[in-house]
C-alpha cells in the first residue's frame, strides 16, 4: 500500500489535471495555451507574532491580484495572461498555467483581521497576518518563596505547588 504525503498527492493531482486539460483541448485553439484554473503554490509559516503565506505567482500583474478577508476565510485571486504577440509565435510545448487562480484559507480565530498586509515582489505574493495580542505567548515570572525567580514561556498557565 503505498501512502502519498499531502505534497505528493497535490502533485499528483496536478499532474492528472494537466493530462486531462491536454487531452481534450482542442489543438491550436487558445484553449490549448490557456487553462481555465491554476492554484498558485504556496507555503504558509507561523511565528509567535504572525502567520505568513508565501504564494508563487511569477507572470502575474499585481493589478491583477486580489487579497480578501471575511469571515475567518482569506482569499487571493488573480489571473495570468497570455500576451497576444507570444500567440503568434507557434509554440510547441506550453508548460506554464494561464488563467485564473483562486486560493481561499481558513484563518484562525488568533488572527487580527485589521491587520492583513501584502507585498508583491519578483513574482512572490507574501501575506503577513497578525496575531492579536491576546494570541501571542506571554512570559510569566514564576515567584518562589525564598528562592530564586524562574521565568516561564509559552501558552499554558503556570501553578505552584
Amino acid at each position: 500500500m503505498t501512502v502519498f504525503t499531502r505534497r505528493e498527492f497535490s502533485t499528483l493531482q496536478d499532474r492528472v489535471n494537466r493530462i486531462f486539460r491536454e487531452s481534450y483541448s482542442p489543438e491550436g485553439s487558445d484553449e490549448a495555451l490557456t487553462t481555465a484554473n491554476f492554484a498558485p503554490p504556496v507555503d504558509v509559516y507561523e511565528d509567535e507574532h504572525s502567520i505568513t503565506l508565501k504564494l508563487e505567482v511569477p507572470g502575474v500583474d499585481e493589478k491583477a491580484i486580489d487579497v480578501s478577508i471575511e469571515n475567518n476565510t482569506l482569499t487571493v485571486r488573480g489571473e495570468r495572461t497570455l500576451e497576444k504577440e507570444e500567440k503568434a509565435e507557434n509554440f510547441q510545448r506550453v508548460e506554464r498555467q494561464y488563467g485564473s487562480f483562486t486560493r481561499s484559507f481558513t484563518v484562525p480565530n488568533s488572527v487580527d483581521p485589521e491587520q492583513v498586509t501584502a507585498h508583491y515582489d519578483k513574482g512572490v505574493l507574501k501575506i503577513s497576518l497578525a496575531k492579536k495580542a491576546e494570541a501571542k505567548p506571554k512570559q510569566i515570572k514564576v515567584n518562589v518563596d525564598g528562592q530564586k525567580t524562574l521565568e516561564a514561556k509559552g501558552h499554558s498557565k503556570v501553578a505552584a505547588a
